[in-house]
């Protein structure tokens, strides 16, 4: 490697592990580099101001604008009440609603720590209150978050899309089927759980009126998936003008029909999401910056020769891969990590012969799960948060909710079948 090379991985990593914010270990290692590279320092401008030039990207605050609308309209909260009359009275129950609603509230807001705050806030208490523990609540809070970046629309799925230059919408396709399997696996979870500590469920079935008026109070958020995925995937409209659509959609319903969201509250609202997408745009230039050097000094090229040197086995590579990925989730932001990491994957994914719709979906399901995974997960800090617990106590309970994922990570890596069935199907 060049000299620049090292200067750049040596400046970014101490950076990390002295607790330097990772947009700014990115900047501090892009001038490094720039200087002993001997580029212009304009030029660390350019490249931030074209990271952000790609109109994709406009989804981002879309889909954060929407699901924080929705979150504030009172659709989290009809989604929780459908969900509790469909599995109130099966083993476990109570925590399979947390699951389903994350579920549901993911074709929503397409953001893990949104998901995890949104039916978190809403099913921990009730959970505690009917004899879950505190920290199992908050673990499955904080595990069922992920599911927003599998269940489309995914924000990571658009940012990987605009980096490998793939379908936005094949990317969508590949992660329903996964995000479905991590759902079952965690209600699995509460079932065994609950019959192990004698949790009590509720002594009857819910009545077919009860269910058909939480149906009928719930049909607004159980009909926003399906409006904005079918628009899509209907050739209404492309993503970025399905996430437009979404706020629109989440102010009528909110404004106009439940009646909770109230015009006082809408400057707070927007300014929260905008510090969300500020957030997220910002890693994204300064990532681009970085993600340019790293490739003008052909370290994707070094890094890719030094994985496949391993062996020359591809189920080997793929192990090595996941093991990577999951670590790089597990300690860095999941955007920074895919326009940093970018050139290095689709390169080692090309050369085992790895379809790119599948290799998108690989990346951004590791990197899905590393958002849960002691011990920088950004869900794990709101599950973390919503519960006032600590770190620790979640980690402990997330145990069995990680090795779930685990298996599904497994069956997306090798069972190819698991990402390319949907996509297959409108190619």
């Amino acid at each position: 490697m060049s000299e620049a090379a090292w200067v750049i991985l040596l400046v970014f990593l101490g950076g990390l592990l002295t607790g330097v914010p990772i947009v700014f270990a990115l900047g501090l290692a892009s001038i490094a580099g720039l200087y002993v590279a001997d580029f212009p320092f304009v030029v660390l401008a350019q490249r931030i101001i074209a990271g952000t030039q790609v109109f994709s990207l406009l989804a981002i605050p879309g889909f954060v604008l929407a699901g924080d609308l929705m979150m504030h309209g009172g659709l989290s909260r009809r989604l929780v009440k459908v969900c509790q009359a469909l599995v109130q009275h099966v083993t476990g129950g109570l925590g399979m609603v947390t699951v389903m609603s994350a579920t549901f509230f993911a074709a929503i807001s397409g953001s893990a720590p949104a998901t995890t705050a949104a039916i978190g806030g809403i099913m921990v208490p009730e959970m505690e209150q009917r004899g879950w523990r505190r920290d199992f609540s908050a673990a499955l809070a904080t595990a069922s978050g992920p599911i927003g970046q599998m269940i489309p629309p995914s924000i990571p799925m658009i940012i990987w899309g605009v980096v490998a230059e793939e379908s936005i919408s094949q990317l969508f396709l590949a992660g329903i089927i996964p995000g479905i399997l991590v759902a079952v696996g965690l209600m699995t979870v509460c079932y065994f759980t609950a019959r192990r500590e004698g949790i009590m469920t509720e002594t009857r079935r819910a009545t077919w009126p009860e269910l058909r008026a939480a149906l009928n109070d719930g049909k607004w958020s159980l009909a926003a998936p399906v409006v904005i995925l079918g628009g899509i995937y209907g050739g209404v409209f492309t993503p970025t003008e399905a996430a437009a659509f979404g706020v629109a959609y989440a102010f009528v319903v909110g404004f106009l029909i439940h009646r909770e969201l109230k015009l006082r509250d809408l400057g707070k609202i927007v300014l929260q999401s905008m510090r969300t997408s500020t957030i997220v745009c910002f890693i994204i230039a300064v990532a681009s910056a970085f993600g340019w050097l790293v490739a003008i000094e052909q370290l994707p090229g070094t890094i890719a020769e030094a994985i496949l040197s391993v062996s020359q086995n591809p189920f080997v590579i793929l192990l090595l891969l996941n093991l990577f990925l999951l670590f790089i989730g597990a300690v860095m932001d999941n955007i920074a990590a895919m326009i940093i990491l970018g050139g290095i994957l689709t390169s080692i994914g090309a050369q085992i012969g790895l379809d790119p719709t599948h290799l998108g979906a690989l990346v951004v399901i590791n990197l899905a799960m590393g958002m849960a995974t002691p011990p920088f997960g950004y869900s794990l800090f709101v599950g973390a948060a919503i519960s006032n617990l600590s770190i620790e106590q979640v980690s402990k309970a997330l145990v069995p909710m990680l090795l779930v994922m685990m298996v599904v990570l497994a069956l997306v890596a090798y069972v190819p079948w698991v990402t390319l069935a949907l996509p297959s199907l409108v190619r």
